[in-house]
């Protein structure tokens, strides 16, 4: 028998208290903080609970308004997934706007913002007022990895569900019954990618993706010089632009044939009317925009692979018996507990989370990779 929770995997507590409210109007309420590490399923859990409270069957899975929520093309629901570095005053004050309309087909005004740590502190006082004082069936179901990510404002007008890190073969088992996918090659992913669902997925069924994964995991021991250091920061920019570049070239092109169509424009002219170009321009920057944040998640996801190596390597060496992400690298693992002791293994993972935050903190990600890679450097002799 399906349902709408099936791909919210690992996460009976959160689902039991959403599914309870779908049930139950004495366990509702008009706005949702649902908070987790990357990965753990917030957006699909949130668009999960926007089927079971539009669904006759309280989420049966099958219907139409089970599919269409789930999949955000459901006419009450509406999904901000932030493609910039923030959510503006400008698209939340129109969000403020849509959730004093009454439910145009179903029995709630469903609002998900996925990304909620991305308002803008302007952005977050535009929304008060709607939480403040809500509109009769509206719903906020509001996205973020902690609490400590959104403003007190915003959370202490919420209630809040926290997901948890699903274990890795509860990923596993979603890979394979959702997308096919090798039961092994599922196992290998969900444990590489640290139970991050979206990753995983990609991961499994990306050779080019292990492959840079597995480029950049052996970093670890080939930082020797400070040459080696500045390359290796390089490279790792190098493949963030890369990526970014190839996932975002055919959307790019498509947004921009889509816009010139609405605005009556002929796509193959050399040039376009003022007001036109206007309009492509401010296009082309929300794009080098989503194109700079979609970089810098790229880096941070190859920062979180480097990180558990360095983690692994230390669980060998002290020899803690907990599961390793990079099971399957055991010679790597085995060669850096040799080439490091300790602390400096400790250090390592310092410099990495360091490096996080600097870029996260808006530092050139280049300038954070090199002072990074120089603390990276395999020591001259072992002192652990």
């Amino acid at each position: 028998m399906t349902s709408v929770w099936d791909d919210v995997v690992g996460q009976e507590h959160a689902v039991s208290a959403l599914s309870a409210a779908a049930h139950d109007s004495q366990y509702m309420t008009h706005a949702w903080l649902l908070t987790g590490p990357p990965g753990s399923g917030r957006s699909t859990a949130a668009r999960a609970f926007a089927g079971a409270l539009l669904c006759p069957q309280r989420g049966c899975g099958d219907c139409h308004e089970c599919r269409t929520a789930r999949d955000g093309s459901h006419a009450d629901v509406e999904v901000v997934a932030t493609q910039g570095l923030s959510i503006q005053v400008k698209d939340a004050r129109e969000l403020v706007q849509l959730a004093g309309r009454r439910p145009s087909v179903g029995a709630w005004r469903v609002i998900i913002v996925e990304d909620a740590d991305r308002l803008t502190e302007r952005a977050a006082d535009s929304l008060l007022k709607a939480l403040e004082e809500p509109t009769p069936r509206t719903v906020w179901l509001l996205c973020a990895p902690s609490l400590e990510d959104v403003i007190i404002t915003i959370r202490s007008r919420s209630r809040h569900v926290r997901l948890r890190t699903p274990a890795p073969e509860a990923v596993a088992d979603l890979l394979v019954r959702r997308d096919g996918i090798d039961p092994e090659q599922a196992l290998y992913a969900a444990r590489a990618t640290q139970s991050h669902v979206g990753l995983a997925r990609r991961l499994a069924r990306d050779e080019g993706a292990r492959t840079r994964r597995r480029n950049t995991l052996h970093l670890a021991v080939g930082i020797r010089s400070l040459g080696e250091a500045m390359s290796a920061a390089a490279n790792l920019a190098s493949i963030a632009s890369e990526e970014s570049g190839a996932s975002s070239a055919e959307r790019d092109a498509a947004e921009r044939k889509r816009l010139l169509e609405q605005l009556g424009a002929d796509p193959q002219a050399r040039t376009q009317p003022p007001h036109i170009r206007g309009q492509l321009n401010t296009l082309e920057k929300e794009q080098k925009t989503r194109a700079t944040r979609f970089g810098r998640d790229v880096i941070d996801r190859s920062l979180v692979d480097l990180m558990s190596v360095y983690r692994d390597a230390l669980m060998v060496q002290v020899g803690t018996p907990v599961e390793l992400v990079n099971a399957d690298e055991s010679e790597l693992l085995a060669t850096l507990a040799q080439l490091f002791g300790p602390e400096q293994l400790l250090g390592c993972m310092d410099q990495i989370g360091t490096a996080r935050e600097r870029i996260e903190a808006n530092v050139p990600p280049l300038l954070a990779l090199e002072a990074m890679a120089i603390g990276l450097r395999v020591p001259t002799r072992h002192t652990g």
